[in-house]
Order: C-alpha cells, then sequence, then structure tokens
C-alpha cells in the first residue's frame, strides 16, 4: 500500500509545549499494525487517537539522573529480586542486577539468545555494562536498564504519562500511513543510516556502518515527520499496554473504530512458555540499536515485542507522553 499523509487536517495546531522537549501530534485514523511481516503484528486495523503530547527524544542518561537526585529513588535493577517472584531460580542468581548485551566472538544458534544476553550482578542506568562501567560520556545517549515500575515512576514525577501502542505507533509514523519505516519505505534511502540498527552478521560482527556498536546519542539520526528521533533503533521503547499475541481484527463498519484503544488485559498478558512465572509483560516498540535484518527485523512502527514488567535490559529505554483529553 502506497504510504499516505494523515491525521492533521481537522486538529488544531499547537505550538507551545506543556513540557520542554515535548511535541504536539495531532489526532487522526490510521492503519495501525503490518500484515507483511511478524504475526503478533496482524491484523492490520484502523483505529483513532486523540491529540497529544510526546517526548522529542527518548529520556537521557542526563534527565533520569536528575530525576534520581531528586527523589532518591532506586530501580529495579539494583534492588534485591524477590525469591517469591522467581521459584525456579538458582538462589545465587537473586542479586540486584540486569542484563547486558554480551556478545560473542563466532557464531551461534540465533534460536537461544541465552548466547548473547547475560545477567551481570550490578548492572544497571548507572552502570550500563556491569561493574566498572559508568555513564560518563553517555549523558546524552537513552537511559536503560529500566524496568517498567522504575518508567512509570519517572512519568509520574516528570507530571507526564506513559505512551499507550496505539499512540507510540502513531507518532513513530511521522504523518506517514502504512509506510514501512518511520521516513517511507526505503531502509537507507540513498545510502544513508536513518536509524540505530545492526549492520553485520549477528550477534557477533557488527561493522559500525552507522557509527556505533551500542546506544547513539539521541537525535543523532534524521527525525521523523512530526519532528520526533529515536522512534526506530537505539532502543526499544516501553508502552502503557499489556502485550497479547496479536491485534483485534478491523471493525465491522467505519462507526465503530476504536478510539484510543488500550491493547489487552492484564491477564492475558503472562508468557504461555512459563506458566510456573507470574510475571505480567507490556508492549514495547521501535526496535533497537541490536535489531539486525538476520535476526530481528523489527526497526518499524508496526513492529511490537512483549517486555516482562519486572526485566531491565541494555537495550530498553522509554519517552513519555501528556494526554490533552486529561490536562485541565
Amino acid at each position: 500500500m502506497t504510504p499516505t499523509k494523515f491525521g492533521s487536517a481537522s486538529i488544531p495546531h499547537r505550538t507551545e509545549p506543556l513540557h520542554p522537549g515535548m511535541v504536539w501530534i495531532p489526532g487522526g485514523r490510521f492503519r495501525m499494525g503490518s500484515d507483511r511481516h511478524y504475526p503478533e503484528e496482524a491484523p492490520a486495523h484502523w483505529v483513532t487517537v486523540d491529540g497529544f503530547w510526546i517526548d522529542r527524544t527518548p529520556v537521557t542518561n542526563r534527565q533520569f539522573r536528575e530525576f534520581v537526585r531528586a527523589t532518591g529513588y532506586v530501580t529495579v535493577a539494583e534492588g534485591q529480586p524477590d525469591p517469591k517472584d522467581y521459584p525456579r531460580a538458582l538462589p545465587h542468581m537473586l542479586k540486584p542486577g540486569s542484563l547486558v548485551f554480551s556478545p560473542p566472538n563466532y557464531p551461534v544458534n540465533l534460536r537461544d539468545w541465552g548466547q548473547w544476553w547475560a545477567y551481570i550482578f550490578g548492572a544497571s542506568w548507572r552502570r550500563p555494562h556491569g561493574p566498572g562501567s559508568s555513564i560518563k560520556g553517555l549523558e546524552d545517549h537513552p537511559v536503560v536498564h529500566v524496568a517498567y515500575r522504575d518508567v512509570e515512576t519517572y512519568a509520574a514525577w516528570a507530571g507526564k504519562d506513559v505512551p499507550t501502542e496505539a499512540e507510540w505507533e502513531f507518532a513513530a509514523r511521522g504523518g506517514l500511513d502504512c509506510a514501512e519505516f518511520a521516513w517511507g519505505d526505503e531502509f537507507t534511502p540513498g545510502g544513508r543510516h536513518m536509524a540505530n540498527t545492526w549492520q553485520g552478521a549477528f550477534p557477533f560482527q557488527n561493522t559500525r556502518e552507522d557509527g556505533f556498536e551500542r546506544t547513539s546519542p539521541v537525535a543523532t539520526y534524521p527525525p521523523n515527520g512530526y519532528d520526533l528521533s529515536d522512534m526506530i533503533g537505539n532502543v526499544w521503547e516501553w508502552t502503557l499496554d499489556w502485550y497479547v499475541p496479536k491485534h483485534p481484527a478491523d471493525a465491522a463498519k467505519s462507526c465503530c473504530i476504536p478510539a484510543n484503544p488500550r491493547g489487552g488485559q492484564e491477564g492475558q498478558s503472562y508468557d504461555p512458555c512459563q506458566p510456573e512465572t507470574r510475571i505480567p509483560r507490556k508492549v514495547v516498540k521501535g526496535g533497537s540499536h541490536l535489531c539486525a535484518p538476520s535476526y530481528c527485523r523489527r526497526y518499524r512502527p508496526a513492529a511490537r515485542h512483549p517486555q516482562p514488567v519486572d526485566s531491565s535490559m541494555s537495550h530498553v529505554g522509554f519517552r513519555c507522553t501528556i494526554r490533552e483529553r486529561s490536562t485541565p
């Protein structure tokens, strides 16, 4: 389907952001999801969203540090895991830490993510690669190793909220309906990298053609049509919605198109492959610097993935929103 502009004709243009660094996104109708890629993105269906404000970039280490200094907040990765939540965990693994991308230097079975992820004791937003690392020099990179509780708490402190999946996808499309990427249908138009993704043979060879091996400073790449940066690549971003493995079908009539949809229910979000671990999952969007054509083509607005609410990782971050309909 040919990409078309959408959404702005009947919505008043807003020029003054409620908070610095936010962009007004006009509401409208769009085709959410995709029938051409992973099964969890289907079926593509019409939805509408009201106008909202959204952060121009993911929340940075600098911004998150300001929040921690102001509140004394301790992230999930820095706290002691509760054994009751992890009935099959080995006792020596129940220590503060987070999942860090730790690539091998040789080809591995791409079905076994344990070949490139390691739970590192002491890894956190302050020490993104584990003990001995720091965010010095990474102040303008997206904050990572944040679990959903951390995101929710930061958003409340900032007077904001977490975007729904529909809001996030609408914003990521940048005014282009049904486009493959946030900027059009060509991944690297004219050979130009438009987002921080993986080049080379995943997970052992990263040629860094885009200039970065891991995260990059926010707004390094061109913004989309709504002047939003890093909606694709760099880090996955949390959304408000509980994960379900597929979208609902299209409404039977145009009068019944869902408005401001909210995804599934918490009880539907549990991982059926781990029935003994009842940790609900939220939708994350946008892909990351680890998305590679040979492994994970999720560097697209329609792409989605489940993320357990207790899990923090070295390639997951977030941005915030404010809904006009909920403000005075």
